[in-house]
C-alpha cells in the first residue's frame, strides 16, 4: 500500500527588522568628551546594521524636576520630545561624564522626566525605559576614566526596568585621548567603543 506523503510548503525567512538605537551624551557642553565618544560607539552600531539617532541635550533644555510643575503644566515640550524618542527606539549607547563620583545633574534630569507619564499612561509603567537595552560609557579627564558615575548609572537604569550590558568602558585622561576629528588616538580604544555599539547591535538582532 502506497502511503500518502504530507508535503509542507517552505515558510520564507522571516528577516530580523533592524534595530533602532537612541544615542545620547549625559553633557551640554560644545566640545563634549562624551559627545565625541558616544558618536564613536554609534558608528560602530551602524556598520552593524543599527539605524542610529543620535541627539544632543543641548537641544533639549529640561527645567528640573518638580512634581508641582507637572501637576500645572503637565511634561514640557522637550521632555515629551525625549521621551517619544525613547520610545521609538530599541537600544541606547548613553556615554556619562562624572561630576563628583556619580552622573550628571542634566542626565539625571532627563531621566527623571521621561519617567513620568503622560497621556493614559499607567504611573509606573516607565513606557520609555521598559524593556530597553543599554551600553554605557564614560570619557573623563581623570584617573578612572568617569567609572564610579557608570556605577551609578548602571543602578539607575537598571531599576527602571531598561537592561544594561555587561560590557563597558571608561576612557581616562580625556584631555588627551582624541584626535582633532573626534576619533580616539589610540586604535585599540578606538575598536573597544565601536564594539559597544556592535555588540548592543548583534544582541538586539538576537531578541528581534
Amino acid at each position: 500500500m502506497q502511503l500518502n506523503r504530507l508535503i509542507l510548503p517552505i515558510q520564507p525567512r522571516i528577516m530580523a527588522s533592524t534595530p533602532k538605537i537612541l544615542a545620547f551624551a549625559g553633557s551640554t557642553r560644545i566640545d563634549s568628551y562624551n559627545k565625541k565618544l558616544v558618536k564613536i560607539a554609534a558608528a560602530g552600531a551602524k556598520a552593524a546594521g543599527a539605524e542610529v539617532t543620535y541627539i544632543d541635550l543641548h537641544d533639549l533644555p529640561l527645567p528640573l524636576y518638580d512634581e508641582d510643575l507637572e501637576a500645572q503644566e503637565g511634561l514640557p515640550a522637550n521632555a515629551r520630545t525625549f521621551k517619544d524618542l525613547l520610545i521609538s527606539h530599541q537600544g541606547l549607547l548613553i556615554a556619562s561624564p562624572e561630576y563628583n563620583s556619580s552622573l550628571t545633574a542634566v542626565l539625571k534630569n532627563a531621566i527623571d522626566w521621561a519617567s513620568r507619564p503622560y497621556q493614559n499612561e499607567a504611573p509606573l509603567a516607565l513606557t520609555a525605559f521598559a524593556g530597553k537595552v543599554a551600553s554605557i560609557m564614560s570619557a573623563s579627564p581623570g584617573a578612572l576614566g568617569g567609572l564610579r558615575g557608570l556605577v551609578h548609572l548602571r543602578s539607575i537604569l537598571g531599576n527602571i526596568k531598561v537592561l544594561v550590558l555587561p560590557d563597558q568602558i571608561a576612557v581616562s585622561k580625556a584631555y588627551e585621548a582624541f584626535n582633532a576629528d573626534g576619533t580616539l588616538k589610540d586604535p585599540k580604544q578606538q575598536q573597544s567603543i565601536e564594539r559597544l555599539g556592535d555588540g548592543l547591535t548583534k544582541i538586539l538582532l538576537k531578541l528581534n
